[in-house]
């Protein structure tokens, strides 16, 4: 089957890299700006833009005393055109537009529970960086049938995880080895934007049997691989249904008072048919 998907009529995006085999082979991958056939460097106005979108990010309004920070929204893509379309959130009172998030029961913290999260900036729509990154995602994808014949999901999701002082601690939702779910044709990927003074933010990657459990709790045999993402566009994309995945907390490191861990998660995954 064919690995490429259509990249016509956008800047930055290339075909899949090596690791897409990884991918399809073991159901996860490292991934960095050369695997992705992202130029950061020709990007790099629209990489100043995307991180400058996190230094207001507001406190997950779920869990406000997590030193959580995010932004959601949905877009359309495509396949047979290439086309990226953003999808637009609802009226909220407090942060302008909402977007929904569900997870079913793969989030142990929010079972069946239906997030309404900040939608990112529209600006973001047109950032070249952030559509390039989510076509090279998508690139590493297409190969699945499930995924080449059918609208795709495409969630955006800027985390921060933030602390200040040496009490605090930043933790991701779930705080545990978990799936994202909702479809055997599900992929997570994941891309650093920025990283500064702190520590931990571990990345596990596991078998998907190890769902809900703490990484030190498995057996070696359970684990694939275990890293910590460093470097501006450092990250990794998973399988779902093939693996289940992990980021440990983060806390101050050892220069100043303040410190936080920015990520970009782009979901990918075929819309359903509602008729």
């Amino acid at each position: 089957m064919d690995e490429s998907a259509n990249t016509s009529g956008r800047v930055g995006g290339a075909r899949p890299h090596g690791q897409a085999t990884k991918v399809r082979r073991d159901g996860y991958a490292r991934l960095g700006p050369a695997d992705l056939g992202v130029d950061a460097g020709a990007l790099a106005e629209d990489f100043a833009e995307l991180a400058a979108a996190y230094r207001d990010l507001p406190r997950d309004p779920y869990a406000r005393a997590t030193n959580r920070f995010r932004r959601y929204s949905h877009a359309v893509y495509l396949p047979w055109t290439g086309e990226l379309s953003y999808i637009p959130g609802a009226p909220d009172e407090e942060f302008g537009t909402v977007t929904e998030y569900w997870q079913d029961e793969h989030n142990p913290e929010y079972p069946r529970v239906l997030r309404r999260l900040p939608d990112i900036p529209p600006a973001l729509h047109g950032n070249r960086l952030l559509d390039a990154l989510i076509h090279a995602d998508l690139g590493h994808a297409l190969w699945l049938e499930d995924l080449r014949r059918v609208p795709v999901y495409v969630g955006v999701h800027l985390i921060s995880l933030g602390v200040r002082g040496r009490q605090q601690a930043a933790v991701s939702s779930p705080d545990c080895l978990h799936q994202d779910g909702g479809s055997p044709a599900t992929f997570t990927f994941a891309h650093l934007v920025g990283r500064r003074n702190v520590e931990g933010g571990e990345n596990v990657v596991a078998t998907p049997e190890s769902a809900g459990r703490q990484p030190d709790a498995l057996a070696p045999e359970a684990v694939h691989d275990r890293f910590v993402l460093t470097e501006p566009l450092d990250g990794y994309g998973v399988h779902d249904c093939r693996v289940s995945h992990y980021v440990g907390p983060v806390r101050l490191g050892g220069d100043g008072e303040e410190g936080r861990r920015d990520i970009l998660i782009v979901g990918v995954a075929p819309y359903t048919p509602g008729l």
